[in-house]
């Protein structure tokens, strides 16, 4: 076990108590400013760990804990401790100054190579290794607890709430997902859902979205030739910054099983074609590319599983015999925050679960906001998690 001592002296003692409580692995600790954070991938004995992320005050004990669960593809320190700087200005720390104990849990694939992954790597898997380290927690820490998910961790959270009968669990935060669409949308769903499925029954056990690259050379090599057609012409290429920028932006453009479901795309902003790929005008209005660029450089694999897209699909479709989510189950307030350009207006899991005598259920859209937005705008503090 590595240690960095000093200011953080003081938050040791429960960050020691937690890593006992987890089991075997290697734990980095790293002192801030006022905090100290806890990484520890656990050995379980799988081909890749579930690693556990937790940041502590230093100042004082908490109050509860919020489990982060990263959205698709993503990890702890890309979703929620992105961006980082001497402001702190990231979710994490957001809960981290309400007088939470922020644990984040990243799950496998995040550490795993492709070949690791396997057609059992659906939503169920990853609520039960969810379960593992909520279990192991509370047994030492008997503190209330809430489960905050963005994207698929959103619908991770609204999963484990509807399995989990502590009285402990006190609240659900739904950033940007989705529950059962309605009309065309649930049929287009199903398309989805059958589409992985067709790719588990081939073999394809997994899904590279792509991004990280994309980025990764729109900020290296912005003016440099994309490999990607360019939809006014489609004979010419895009520029790495101009394909980056029309990913994030006009996601729902874009060719894939699931990108359908943006209203709009990843992040706010405005793409216009010029005469030429060079001359095209395109910029972020909520996020910053450097924002983008620090959270995708900080993932792992960035690879999906395609039974979690396929199970994910299902729920969008409606179709419980593949996966349901028992909405009627959600007895915990739930406080589900959609973006207008992201998942947008679709409330309907927020309904079923009003429906089932839940009254404690907030439904809300966050206007001119994209899906990643809603986790790395600059004003997402006053604009989203002011909400939550």
């Amino acid at each position: 076990m590595e240690r960095q001592h000093g200011d953080a002296a003081k938050g040791t003692g429960l960050l020691t108590r937690i890593e006992r409580a987890l089991g075997t692995g290697t734990a980095v600790y790293l002192p801030g400013d006022g905090w100290i954070r806890l990484t520890l991938p656990l050995d379980d004995g799988g081909p890749a760990p579930v690693t556990v992320d937790v940041i502590a005050d230093t100042t004082r004990a908490p109050r509860g804990i919020a489990y982060l669960l990263p959205g698709g593809g993503l990890n702890f320190a890309a979703d929620f401790f992105t961006p980082g700087g001497p402001d702190d200005h990231n979710l994490a720390h957001e809960l981290r100054r309400r007088g939470l104990l922020v644990v984040g849990v990243t799950p496998r694939e995040d550490a795993a190579a492709a070949a690791d992954i396997t057609a059992e790597w659906g939503l169920a898997a990853h609520r039960r290794d969810l379960a593992r380290v909520v279990g192991a927690l509370d047994s030492v820490l008997r503190l209330p607890y809430q489960y905050a998910g963005h994207s698929a961790g959103a619908a991770l959270a609204l999963d484990a709430a509807s399995h989990d009968t502590s009285p402990r669990l006190r609240r659900v935060v739904a950033l940007d997902t989705t529950g059962p669409y309605t009309g065309d949308p649930a049929l287009r769903a199903a398309d989805t859902r059958d589409a992985y499925a067709t790719q588990l029954a081939q073999g394809v056990h997994v899904v590279d979205p792509g991004l990280t690259a994309v980025i990764a050379k729109a900020v290296a090599d912005p003016d440099g030739v994309s490999p990607a057609p360019w939809p006014p012409d489609p004979t010419r290429r895009f520029t790495h910054a101009g394909l980056a920028h029309f990913a994030l932006i006009r996601t729902a453009a874009l060719p894939g099983p699931a990108n359908w479901i943006y209203a709009q795309g990843h992040s706010a902003g405005t793409y216009a074609f010029g005469a030429s790929p060079a001359e095209d005008r395109c910029t972020l209005t909520r996020t910053p590319l450097a924002t983008w660029h620090a959270a995708t450089a900080a993932l792992g694999s960035g690879l999906l599983p395609t039974a979690l897209l396929r199970d994910l699909a299902a729920v969008w479709a409606g179709d419980d015999a593949t996966y349901r989510i028992a909405w009627d189950r959600i007895a915990a307030e739930v406080v589900w925050v959609n973006t207008e350009l992201g998942r947008g207006d679709h409330p309907r899991g927020a309904e079923l679960i009003r429906a089932s005598g839940n009254d404690r259920v907030a439904f809300t859209v966050v206007p001119g906001y994209g899906h990643g937005d809603a986790v790395w705008s600059t004003n997402a503090a006053t604009d989203v998690w002011s909400l939550l």
